[in-house]
């Protein structure tokens, strides 16, 4: 049993969580995740499942997608409302004010990420600190926010609802206290959806519902979509039979006599279609840079 399942991660359920339910649900051992996902935030969580746990780390897409609300003249010490929610009696910024803070956050930008992290400091957990009460000095790393857009804003309420893409290590919590600081009245993130990841949005995913209804039903498997589903970025190229056989043995074939130039990472095919895995030129061969089969 070896593809990807999208799930559509509910509330007050871990990353970790989600994979140990669907390991009973599709009765294997092997699950892993692309991104984790806070517990209350919901969205597309990849569940790679059998062999395509090896396509983690070749992923080419670790972009994501949310939609994020927060409320201005609060601030919290997990910097979103389930933390320690403190009112600082800031101004509400106005609809106009809003947008014209926003391009300050837009492109390659820095951010300090937060304490309530799964970084590590000196070997240890940055929540596992955050939660004995410890605050440690992070370093700003760079993160890219390709999209930020205002979907919602009730001026009266002080609730914003942003659509956010943006590079792999972003923090949208982060991202909110920021927007609070420099409109200098505080922000909290409320709700966050993530609506994109590893390439895949969330008309592919499955619910919790659905995904244990469909186990009863003994469908659930046929919901997984190939590996290299994963890899549709990449260019692909269908070799001869001798050639996937090579391949397939761990076995790199002249580039000079492939049907075509290749250039970077490759999805390789059987004559008959069948996914082999992914190779990379180097040294006048196609070498073997992940097999799946």
């Amino acid at each position: 049993m070896d593809g990807i399942l999208c799930l559509d991660k509910p509330q007050e359920m871990t990353s970790f969580s989600c994979c140990a339910a669907f390991r009973r649900l599709l009765n294997t051992k092997k699950i892993g995740h692309a991104g984790t996902l806070d517990p209350m935030a919901t969205g597309v969580l990849p569940l790679l499942v059998g062999k395509a746990t090896r396509a983690l780390e070749l992923l080419p897409d670790h972009n994501k997608r949310y939609t994020a609300t927060l409320r201005f003249g609060y601030t919290s010490d997990t910097q979103d409302v389930w933390g320690t929610v403190t009112p600082t009696g800031g101004a509400i910024p106005s609809r106009r004010a809003v947008e014209e803070a926003l391009p300050a956050f837009r492109g390659a930008i820095r951010q300090v990420p937060p304490m309530m992290s799964a970084l590590k400091k000196g070997g240890v957990r940055l929540y596992d600190l955050a939660r004995q009460g410890i605050e440690v000095e992070r370093e700003a790393r760079p993160v890219t926010i390709q999209t930020l857009e205002l979907l919602d804003y009730d001026e009266t309420a002080g609730e914003l609802t942003l659509d956010c893409a943006c590079s792999k290590g972003t923090y949208i919590r982060t991202l909110c206290t920021d927007l609070g600081e420099r409109l200098g009245c505080g922000a909290v993130m409320t709700a966050l959806r993530r609506t994109k990841a590893a390439g895949y949005s969330l008309d592919r995913c499955v619910t919790m519902e659905e995904a244990r209804r469909l186990a009863e039903e003994g469908t659930l498997s046929a919901r997984l979509m190939p590996v290299d589903s994963a890899f549709a970025a990449y260019g692909e190229i269908a070799v001869t039979a001798p050639q996937a056989v090579r391949f397939s043995n761990g076995g790199a074939l002249a580039l000079d006599r492939l049907s075509r130039p290749v250039g970077g990472l490759v999805r390789v095919y059987a004559p008959e279609g069948v996914f082999l895995g992914l190779g990379h030129p180097a040294d006048g061969m196609l070498k073997i840079a992940r097999l799946f089969v």
